[in-house]
């Protein structure tokens, strides 16, 4: 199984023993698992990843749990990595792949960081957890939390998609709605973990969530047999899939599994909300809070993300960038995607596709270029969103496509 030996600060460095409750550093920082990879590289080898479970528990020696009987898993991982041909000739892109991510247990990529963190906390001993959410990390706790019998307590902004709140009520979840952002949920919670005493499980405040979602590093490197794309497109709200690539890649070339070659890092936010594209555009190391923050697409509707600095160090890194699009732009782009390839993916998913168009006009990319897009839930998680541009309409017969035809 694993090959944990320790938790290190992501700021100061300081390590924490593992196989104990943590949260964060005592000077704010995040913690990230390390491993010994010599001895991972000694006792394993990625040939052997076919025999493997057909979901990310496949890559369980670089992700934390000691226990196989605490694995609490649904099937999280093993995406599909389409080939998006036509969608490619509509924006210039020659060689263009989508990671569908829409795919996984309760319809996003959350499900792989909270199978990972509701596994540690069986295995810890942890009975009850805790969590702010924009909505599909919400769902994915309370199914996971669902699945190791234990309980979940949700804070989530009223207006969080329909789909979500009834997800997290059917799983048993304790769900409180907020009139805020995911921000005021965040300090409701770490307000109240000491009385309830619940585990707090907000992104990047437990070391857990980053391990499951580097998985789709690892899968994205199977996947293209062990050849990084040229350039990732990443919805960034929280920013942690990102992140987690990013150490996906260290640790992969660490094993020796892939060259030290890395993709453009492209973090893709929306203007109402875009607090590490300003941070990007600005040369800080850090974001400051967004005022106001507002999008239909609201996993990007983060106003600070604890772990910018990472997010913005890998971007840097890579030579990638941050940009911002309008959400009349995703949500067209969303429905482009759909058209061309059959694919109906979250507006965070269809934000990078705006943002593909934008970094190919203006010549930082470039056509020939292996270009990969996660998209990181279903469309069928966001009609709200979507149905802006498909109002219905009655009254009678009427000939216009979508309109409703009263039977005589």
């Amino acid at each position: 199984m694993t090959t944990l030996t320790h938790l290190e600060c992501s700021l100061c460095n300081k390590t924490f023993e593992a196989g104990k409750v943590h949260n964060l550093c005592d000077c704010g920082g995040p913690l990230l698992v390390r491993y010994d990879l010599e001895k991972a590289k000694a006792n394993w080898n990625r040939d052997w990843l076919a025999n493997g479970p057909t979901n990310m528990w496949r890559y369980a020696p670089v992700l934390p749990v000691s226990k196989p009987a605490a694995i609490t898993t649904l099937g999280e991982g093993m995406t599909p990595l389409v080939r998006t041909k036509r969608i490619g000739e509509l924006v210039g892109a020659h060689d263009l792949w989508v990671k569908d991510e829409g795919l996984n247990p309760t319809g996003s990529f959350k499900a792989r960081g909270l199978s990972c963190a509701v596994s540690m906390a069986v295995e810890l001993g942890i009975k009850k957890v805790a969590i702010p959410s924009a909505g599909n990390a919400a769902s994915a706790m309370a199914a996971y939390a669902a699945a190791a019998g234990i309980e979940a307590h949700i804070y989530m902004p009223k207006d969080v998609p329909q789909s979500n709140f009834i997800e997290c009520m059917a799983f048993g979840a304790k769900v409180t709605l907020v009139d805020g952002l995911i921000s005021d949920c965040a300090k409701i919670v770490a307000a109240g973990k000491d009385t309830h005493g619940w585990f707090d499980v907000s992104t990047l405040k437990e070391p857990y969530r980053i391990e499951g979602k580097k998985t789709m590093g690892y899968e994205l490197a199977e996947q293209m047999r062990w050849q990084l794309p040229d350039v990732i497109f990443y919805p960034t709200g929280g920013g942690v899939g990102l992140i987690g690539m990013w150490k996906a890649f260290d640790e992969m070339e660490t094993l020796g599994w892939i060259s030290s070659k890395r993709p453009k890092m492209i973090a893709v936010q929306v203007e109402g909300c875009q607090p590490v594209v300003r941070a990007y555009n600005a040369g800080e190391a850090r974001s400051t809070f967004w005022d106001n923050a507002h999008t239909v697409a609201s996993g990007l509707r983060v106003p600070k993300p604890l772990g910018d600095f990472l997010i913005l160090d890998a971007v840097r890194k890579s030579g990638g960038c941050a940009i911002a699009v309008s959400d009349d732009e995703l949500i067209d782009a969303g429905i482009e995607l759909a058209t061309a390839e059959g694919m109906f993916v979250a507006p965070e998913g269809s934000a990078c596709v705006a943002a593909l168009r934008k970094l190919l006009a203006s010549g930082f990319l470039k056509a020939e270029e292996k270009i990969v897009i996660y998209n990181t839930g279903s469309g069928l998680k966001y009609l709200e969103a979507y149905s802006t541009r498909y109002p219905r309409t009655g009254g009678g017969e009427q000939d216009k496509l979508g309109g409703l035809i009263t039977p005589r």
